[in-house]
């Protein structure tokens, strides 16, 4: 090699140094940067090349480094194993939520509860019992049975709402779902296009990722990476991207739980089909919004369903016993309890009599009779009655909300796993940063000392060869 050549070599060394300094200073910069991952310059030495003979040896130096690109040190194992994580927590995080609200929703136990006003409800009679001709205690069974009433209603109507709100919820999630989509596509022919030029696509790489890690806490599915830089996002084994095109799917089915519809997700199109779900929030939404189907259906309309359940067997046992008796006006057989139809039965359950004249205190004789109202008292203890059938909710609701809670914390501590190993392959570690910047100060140093130490050689050969013995 000439020496002029290894001016070259030198040169190498400092672009390589320069290279690696901006690097490190990408990755410093970045360290607090959500979702960036951290780079590193790749290089290889650059070999001799053998031209001939060379007078005085054969063996020759290499002709320095060469700066292959700048990689990108994230896990696509690791990456996979997040975006599996992420989707099964949001799933499960989603299904606590509002199985928590619905389990508050019950203010059990407690004095705003259902059970502490069927008891009210059932003491009443017994007061009615004792004094069968007072109108005062005939006053508190109506007002009594009218807040039982009520609180099956607003109960039923607060299920409603809150499917409702699920459901907007979920719309709302699926734009953002096509919305990530066609961001992921676009991003593809942009790195798809930087990587054909030779350059480099980290960062639009970084953005990617983002969003299918989005995608895939929203709908769960899968990516497939191809050599070209370009992903595929997989739903229930379909293309939601493929390459430079996106997908988009649509929330089809019931837009209120009283249609008795599923809620599915489905692509978009000419012949819609459906698209089936094993996580995201999206997938934990629609398992939530489900129609009832003997208790195995949707959380939310199997909760109204028991609502109703509860209602409908309080007004049959209740209108039984009534019905044995006979009102001050001399009616026998009057109902207690109407249930309106084309309604829930707990929202169309309303009370019957205004006041004492309407009740069964008296048998067929017109005579003043006791024992209607003490069988109605003890209703509260009937098997298939409104408070077993309460209870039995009650405790489905608060196991539902249990296990889900559980899961949820579950896959909260996998997720947070899954985060932990990712970061540790691909985010910043600043102490290692400082050490690789300290390590390509020095190098480029030594460069510039090669670079000096050639030059001076260059100077000696060029302006003071041949000047002795001149004079």
């Amino acid at each position: 090699m000439s020496t002029f050549g290894s001016l070259a070599t030198a040169y190498s060394g400092l672009t390589a140094a320069r290279t690696g300094i901006d690097v490190t200073g990408q990755n410093i910069a970045n360290a607090g940067t959500a979702g960036y991952t951290r780079q590193r310059v790749t290089q290889s030495s650059i070999p001799t090349v053998q031209t001939g003979f060379v007078h005085g040896t054969a063996a020759l130096a290499g002709q320095g480094v060469s700066v292959d690109g700048i990689a990108r040190l994230g896990s696509l194992t690791l990456d996979a194993g997040l975006r599996v994580a992420t989707g099964s927590s949001t799933w499960a995080t989603t299904r606590a939520t509002a199985l928590s609200d619905l389990e508050d929703g019950l203010h059990e136990p407690g004095k705003d509860g259902l059970s502490a006003k069927l008891d009210a409800f059932w003491s009443s009679w017994s007061g009615l019992a004792a004094h069968p001709d007072d109108p005062g205690a005939a006053s508190s069974v109506i007002a009594s049975a009218s807040t039982v009433a009520g609180a099956l209603a607003s109960g039923s109507r607060a299920v409603d709402a809150q499917w409702t709100t699920v459901r907007a919820t979920a719309a709302t999630q699926v734009g953002q779902l096509n919305d990530a989509a066609a961001q992921v596509a676009d991003l593809n022919g942009r790195i798809r296009s930087t990587l054909a030029s030779g350059g480099s696509a980290n960062e639009l790489m970084d953005q990617r990722d983002q969003l299918t890690q989005q995608i895939a806490g929203l709908a769960g599915g899968t990516v497939r990476a191809h050599a070209d830089g370009t992903v595929d996002v997989l739903l229930d084994g379909n293309a939601l991207v493929q390459g430079t095109d996106a997908r988009t799917v649509q929330l089809a089915g019931a837009d209120r739980m009283a249609d008795g519809r599923p809620v599915t997700l489905q692509w978009a199109g000419a012949e819609p089909r459906d698209v089936a779900l094993g996580g995201g929030s999206i997938g934990g939404a629609l398992s939530l919004l489900a129609p009832a189907s003997s208790g195995t259906g949707g959380a939310l309309a199997e909760a109204a369903a028991s609502y109703d359940a509860v209602a409908t067997a309080l007004a049959t046992t209740v209108n039984a016993a009534h019905a044995r008796g006979t009102t001050p006006t001399g009616t026998a057989g009057a109902p207690f309890f109407a249930l309106a139809s084309g309604t829930p039965a707990a929202q169309g359950l309303s009370v019957v009599p205004v006041d004492g004249s309407g009740l069964a205190t008296r048998n067929a004789a017109n005579q003043l009779d006791d024992s209607f109202a003490d069988a109605l008292s003890r209703l509260g203890t009937v098997a298939g009655g409104a408070d077993s059938t309460w209870a039995g909710f009650v405790a489905g609701v608060g196991s539902a909300s249990r296990t889900a809670t559980s899961e949820s914390t579950l896959t909260g501590l996998a997720l947070t796993s899954a985060r932990t190993q990712q970061q540790l392959g691909a985010g910043v570690d600043l102490d290692e940063e400082n050490v690789n910047l300290l390590s390509y100060q020095h190098a480029y140093q030594g460069a510039a000392r090669v670079l000096t130490a050639v030059d001076e050689m260059l100077d000696t050969l060029i302006n003071r060869v041949g000047l002795v013995g001149r004079g």
